[in-house]
């Protein structure tokens, strides 16, 4: 079972929280945080996203290009995509894709408003801990 992560840049503290649990349970994950192409500076999140969000060309911008091949080749192959929010547009998109393709969907965390969409999930979970208190160990 491999799982994939989505969620957003500016949550990076607990989606690398959630992949490390996950990993003590056994289980392979990946997470665009992992992506080789991804670099960050260290500095905080919200100005590492705000200086990517800002680049010029970015539709040929060979690193974008490369994390986005990375991104969809990790999701083709995974098994589980789990949402953890907040989670941005990009995170939305590749929960759409995942259930275009027919994995499973997790959500993890909790909308403060009813929304339609959000029941392409097979199972919700209202925290991490929650998730991962269900998740059985691989070994």
């Amino acid at each position: 079972m491999k799982y994939f992560v989505a969620s957003r840049w500016r949550n990076a503290k607990q989606a690398k929280q959630l992949i490390s649990k996950i990993r003590t349970k056994g289980w392979k994950v990946f997470s665009f945080f992992e992506n080789r192409y991804n670099r960050s500076s260290g500095e905080n999140p919200e100005t590492e996203m705000r200086r990517f969000e800002s680049t010029p060309h970015w539709r040929k911008n060979k690193q974008i290009r490369n994390i986005f091949k990375t991104d969809i080749k990790e999701l083709k192959s995974s098994d589980v995509v789990i949402l953890l929010l907040p989670a941005g547009r990009s995170a939305h998109i590749e929960a759409g894709i995942a259930y275009g393709l027919g994995k499973k969907l997790i959500l993890i965390g909790s909308s403060k408003k009813a929304e339609t969409h959000y029941l392409i999930f097979d199972e919700f979970y209202n925290s991490i801990d929650e998730f991962i208190n269900s998740l059985p160990s691989k070994r």
